[in-house]
């Protein structure tokens, strides 16, 4: 292997998001206590991308700031090479990130008490961009199916067929249970939305993040009557550790949707320009990292694994929902506790176990916890003895 995934930096006293969110749960947290929350890695940057931001400094002045062609070429090979997508320059649409574009569109696409349909558990940015526009938010549950979640198409059909709803935020992969759609199932959400004139919005940020056995499909290129009746959300930040650039990539083939989504974000934010180093590290990403992600990969799905022969061995009443993409791991743990807070209480108490709380993706994620496995596999692999000795003390 060529790229270090085993060397924990601490990203103590930094401004890390999550780790100061762990500090107030808890402030004598060990050295080797990390938080397993918040979906960012902790795996050192790719080297090409840090010696190549290097260069750029020492030869750049830090003003205003455009894409430039070279950004909207890397953009556009990366889709192409990766994803099977030709896409074309002006469908790009430059955000500070999905989710200040999620604001924008729901804005831009419905009027108030318009109905916007999720299918949940889901990612909980998806329900306040919702409902802090004033729109309501329409919830289609999804189905678990033993160690895998499926759609209720009857649902969400039923759901698309009111008249109130005109927009769909679709998460492919889902975030938080892992699957990514087959092409089939993308073909039965399009062709239910096409029916009933609701756009649909797809929420792809972990697209490159995709196990080995599994095959991501981009929702605009199914067809082009999809292609049409869609927006779709793209950014470099999951797959190589760059939020804190804040640069994402919403492509919009449609003209008269882009239109729209342009005329909301000038009269939004006004300048939209983004962040120089932002545009620069997801060119040299695109252009030149691709063989860390795919040790990246490797080393999620080694992960993957190790929690799924964990808890088979060693907690088998706990049920581990299974992976195909994003490297959140969604596991249900109703059987120990029926109580969601008591759960989030023995986690953060009893195990030292920092993580996204099921409950936050929606009732639907009550009992659940989604654990974040883009860290070195040691860490890991403590945690998880960690949560086995606080299970014993508790709950045998």
């Amino acid at each position: 292997m060529k790229y270090d995934f085993e060397t924990l930096v601490s990203r103590k006293n930094v401004g890390s998001s999550k780790w100061n969110l762990m500090e107030k749960y808890n402030v004598d947290t060990s050295k080797n206590i990390i938080p397993f929350s918040v979906a960012d890695m902790e795996f050192k940057n790719p080297p090409e991308i840090i010696e190549g931001l290097k260069r750029y400094m020492d030869s750049s002045v830090f003003g205003y700031t455009e894409a430039t062609e070279d950004y909207y070429d890397a953009v556009s090979s990366w889709m192409e090479r990766r994803h099977h997508w030709k896409i074309k320059k002006e469908w790009i649409t430059e955000f500070s990130g999905v989710v200040p574009a999620l604001y924008t569109i729901v804005r831009a696409l419905t009027k108030e008490e318009d109905g916007v349909l999720v299918m949940t558990p889901v990612y909980y940015p998806f329900y306040k961009s919702i409902s802090a526009n004033n729109r309501r938010i329409v919830k289609s549950e999804l189905i678990l199916c033993e160690d895998h979640y499926e759609i209720n198409f009857k649902d969400l059909e039923e759901k698309a067929k009111l008249e109130s709803t005109k927009l769909m935020i679709l998460c492919n992969p889902h975030n938080p249970v892992g699957r990514v759609w087959r092409g089939e199932e993308l073909i039965k959400i399009g062709k239910i939305c096409l029916d009933n004139n609701v756009l649909i919005v797809s929420d792809e940020i972990h697209f490159d993040l995709i196990m080995p056995e599994y095959r991501h499909t981009v929702f605009a290129n199914i067809s082009e009557e999809f292609e049409q009746n869609s927006v779709i959300c793209t950014a470099p930040s999951k797959t190589f550790n760059l939020a804190g650039l804040q640069t994402s990539n919403i492509i919009i083939p449609n003209k008269k949707i882009r239109d729209r989504i342009l005329s909301e974000r000038r009269a939004v934010i006004g300048n939209s320009g983004l962040n120089i180093f932002g545009y620069k590290a997801c060119e040299i990403a695109y252009n030149q990292c691709e063989e860390w992600l795919n040790e990246l990969i490797q080393v999620l799905n080694t992960n993957k694994a190790l929690v799924e022969n964990f808890m088979k061995l060693n907690i088998p009443e706990v049920k581990v929902i299974n992976l195909e993409g994003t490297y959140l791991q969604w596991i249900d743990f109703r059987v120990l506790e029926k109580d969601h807070k008591a759960l989030e209480k023995f986690m953060t108490a009893e195990a030292m176990l920092f993580l996204d709380e099921g409950y936050i993706f929606g009732d639907e994620g009550r009992g659940f916890e989604r654990i974040n496995l883009a860290c070195p596999t040691k860490i890991l692999q403590g945690a998880l003895y960690r949560l086995l000795e606080a299970v014993k003390k508790c709950y045998r």
